[in-house]
């Protein structure tokens, strides 16, 4: 039941301005990521300015809502995409639009097998640095396990060290075999306090599928009219296409309503996503696609 529900988002038929403003809202809740080990301060400037400006300004398309890196490379991107005021917020453009947080993977990425110090460690210097949001990455062994508590608890103290950031917790649902697990690691999650829950890292096979962002969503609707409070969802790893992103947006709307369509509360874990979203932007707008060759590598 719950993939044949899954399947029947992708039927949606979105045309005209409704399309344009739903392509324009996926640029604006992407995270632009880079995780190699060969990533560098000037490939992180690469980033951070495609994220600031991910298209010409004539088509008015709004800046990335992040760019994601390791956590040796935070103060490389709190320079290029521009500073915090005194409460810890981003400073805004002069065209309205809020600047790309920088967000951090942490917690031992991707793989979580690390001693907690470490861990905690890890997550204060990125924020020290100049992190807005931290990505962490459960403890898969400890959960599979049957050890909810340890798990809970991890990511409990990962929040408190965050201080001022937000916290992304990565379930990484291709590793935990079933819906059912991947529903009480959401609750887990988000009973410890996360803003966000995450699929995956993008580093393992199977990663984002729609029927997994479901469950997830659902969880948070259920968390929500229990608590009354508002978690974020970030599908990642798998989403390569503009017409994949407004299936995803479809079925937000439809399972947590339009108080969820803001990059606050939706992200897409997806640098590939961007350029076809982008093509399908100026094929809209002047009427004929640009080759791929037009846009910068994301």
């Amino acid at each position: 039941m719950l993939e044949e529900r899954a399947a029947s988002f992708t039927k949606r038929s979105i045309k005209t301005a409704a399309k344009l403003a739903g392509l324009k809202m996926t640029v604006a809740m992407c995270d632009l990521t880079t995780l190699e080990g060969k990533d560098t301060p000037g490939k992180v400037a690469y980033l951070c300015r495609k994220a600031l400006q991910p298209a010409d300004a004539r088509y008015d398309v709004p800046p990335c809502a992040a760019v994601c890196v390791y956590p040796n490379m935070v103060k490389h991107a709190r320079k290029f995409v521009g500073e915090r005021d005194r409460l810890g917020r981003t400073t805004s453009r002069p065209d309205s639009f809020p600047l790309p947080k920088v967000a951090a993977v942490a917690t031992g990425f991707p793989s979580g097998q690390f001693p907690l110090p470490t861990k905690l460690a890890e997550v204060r210097r990125a924020v020290a640095d100049g992190a807005d949001e931290i990505d962490m990455v459960i403890d898969r062994c400890a959960f599979l396990a049957g050890d909810h508590g340890k798990v809970l608890d991890e990511i409990a103290a990962t929040k408190e060290a965050c201080g001022p950031a937000h916290l992304k917790v990565i379930l990484e649902t291709g590793e935990l075999v079933t819906y059912d697990n991947v529903r009480v690691a959401s609750q887990l999650a988000m009973d410890a306090g996360a803003d966000f829950i995450k699929t995956s890292t993008g580093k393992v096979q199977p990663a984002a599928t729609m029927p997994v962002t479901l469950v997830m969503l659902e969880a948070i609707r259920d968390y929500f009219f229990a608590t009354g409070i508002r978690i974020g969802m970030k599908p990642a790893g798998g989403i390569r296409t503009a017409k994949q992103a407004l299936h995803y947006l479809v079925m937000v709307k439809e399972t947590l309503g339009d108080d969820w369509l803001t990059p606050d509360l939706f992200r897409f874990g997806a640098s590939t996503l961007v350029n076809d979203v982008l093509m399908q932007i100026t094929k809209t707008v002047d009427g004929n696609y640009q080759g791929a060759e037009y846009f910068s590598l994301p």
